[in-house]
């Protein structure tokens, strides 16, 4: 039997489900005007800058953004083409690939980080009080937590759903 929402479960989840469509818009907008970078660059980017020695396998970024190595193997070639990222040779395993951050893309994700902290801090953080923003962490840690049980770090193999 199908447990409907409730007026407040319903205004709830609607408020967050545009939250998160306008936050992300303006976010995505402020990154592409204020650096040139796509989500999808950041996200690699700001990944692979928190690694060690600026590099991470391509199988380990995947799984961590939740890509497909396909897609990241193609965003990861045109990022290449602008000089942000350098593939490199698995030393533990001939058949993979590493992707490592370059010089010019340890620049760009540096001065990124500024300006997009700055993005999220109008748009976003500034906006909460101390307490909001201690319950955000606690509702995050509990989805968060649920989710990565429960979901596939490749979306090629997809978990099972409950209906």
């Amino acid at each position: 039997m199908t447990r409907w929402l409730s007026d407040d479960e319903m205004r709830a989840w609607l408020g967050y489900r545009r939250l998160r469509t306008l936050l992300d818009l303006q976010i995505t907008r402020d990154l592409a005007a204020d650096s040139g970078l796509s989500d999808a660059d950041y996200d690699v980017l700001s990944t692979v800058s928190s690694a060690p020695e600026h590099r991470m396998r391509l199988g380990e970024l995947a799984a961590s953004i939740r890509w497909s190595v396909s897609r990241l193997s193609h965003h990861v070639s045109r990022m290449e083409q602008r000089g942000l990222v350098a593939r490199d040779d698995c030393a533990s395993d001939g058949r993979g690939a590493t992707v490592v951050l370059t010089d010019q893309g340890w620049a760009v994700i540096q001065e990124a980080a500024k300006l997009h902290v700055a993005s999220v801090r109008e748009h976003f953080i500034d906006l909460l009080d101390p307490a909001d923003l201690a319950a955000l962490a606690t509702i995050s840690g509990k989805v968060l937590a649920h989710l990565e049980q429960s979901t596939a770090p490749d979306p090629a193999r997809p978990t099972s759903r409950r209906r």
